[in-house]
């Protein structure tokens, strides 16, 4: 069970801050320092994707007491205290992504892109298959050479890359696509770069990773060999992210366990005991986790990289947890902290 009242955490692009979507509003928190920024009364939401630590950001209702549409996307800006900018969908809003130079808008069969902050203008629309979470991620640095947007392919198990740096409203582009996975798509990660995609399917076994420029399978991780959900729940909990220099990816699931892989050096990573064993070459060809720990168990929780060598985890239930970890595997606790102790149903 969740804490009462929380409906969704995020993080910003950088990692360095959260959002605590509620029945009644919005929470700001700093990770380092651990601390509450903002807080907002908006009436219930379903969403907050916020725009590094700038003063503005995006809002989309949900719960059981919204004040807005579950199909406009809000954008209110901290300097005006008010909402500045509304973006009206078709149909209900599963996603927003937010990069500085464009905002990325996904419902449950269409995905829109369009300029930001001003002069908005509409990009392109890609009609998706039925993507009921909004699977969709977008690289966020400025400087990268490519801005890598990607979500699930008309296949089942597969997804679909899209570089919209150079788009044209007026030009037609076709999305690249890749066969993933067997089962249903249902988390994604893109690196900061936007050279590397992560997917997991419906299985929530394998996590592989796609290098984005040459379109091939670079790692395969294996979180364990029990079905699991990898947390992206309902697109709104994000629970794959890679280290800011791509060295390293975490993953949580609803096992109560957080994954730390190495990218750059898979040597790193454990070896399974079946390896000598070639009946079995398939199982053992992944890589599994060079490190984890632990959170409460069947708790949604969202991870990243505080650092190159810190994980950090927010979870549904209000607890927050900060680990560090070696190249030889070791993990130590460095903190835990509530940082929502007083979301109730008397706040509600």
């Amino acid at each position: 069970m969740h804490k009462k009242g929380v409906i969704n955490l995020r993080f910003n692009q950088d990692q360095g801050c959260f959002s605590c979507c509620t029945e009644t509003g919005l929470r700001i928190y700093n990770v380092e320092p651990l601390v509450q920024k903002e807080k907002y009364e908006f009436g219930g939401l379903s969403m907050c994707e916020m725009l590094y630590r700038t003063n503005l950001f995006a809002v989309v209702a949900g719960g059981r007491y919204p004040k807005y549409s579950h199909n406009t996307v809000l954008i209110y800006d901290d300097v005006t205290k008010k909402f500045v900018m509304e973006f009206l969908c078709p149909s209900a809003v599963k996603a927003v992504r937010m990069r500085r130079d464009k905002i990325v808008i996904a419902s449950i069969n269409q995905i829109s892109v369009f300029t930001f902050p001003v002069p908005t203008k509409h990009i392109i629309t890609i009609e998706t298959r039925p993507n009921p979470m909004g699977l969709c991620e977008v690289s966020p640095l400025e400087t990268s050479e490519k801005q890598i947007l990607v979500f699930p392919g008309h296949k089942i198990g597969s997804i679909q890359l899209l570089d919209i740096s150079n788009l044209e409203s007026s030009s037609s582009s076709s999305p690249i696509t890749l066969n993933a996975h067997q089962g249903e798509i249902t988390c994604l990660a893109v690196n900061q770069q936007g050279t590397l995609v992560a997917s997991a399917s419906s299985k929530g076994t394998l996590i592989r990773i796609w290098d984005s420029i040459r379109k091939t399978k670079v790692a395969e991780l294996r979180r364990g060999s029990d079905p699991a959900t990898l947390y992206c729940f309902d697109a709104k909990l994000m629970s794959i992210n890679f280290s800011p220099d791509s060295e390293f990816l975490c993953c949580s699931s609803d096992k109560g366990t957080v994954h730390i892989f190495a990218l750059k050096d898979s040597d790193l990573n454990r070896k399974s005991s079946l390896s000598t064993l070639s009946f079995f070459s398939s199982y053992v060809e992944s890589q599994w986790a060079l490190t984890n720990f632990t959170v409460p168990p069947e708790m949604a929780c969202i991870c990243a990289f505080l650092s190159s060598n810190t994980v950090i985890a927010a979870c549904l239930d209000g607890t927050f947890h900060k680990y560090t970890f070696l190249k030889d595997g070791s993990c130590r606790r460095k903190a835990y902290n509530i940082f929502l102790d007083d979301c109730t149903d008397e706040d509600i």
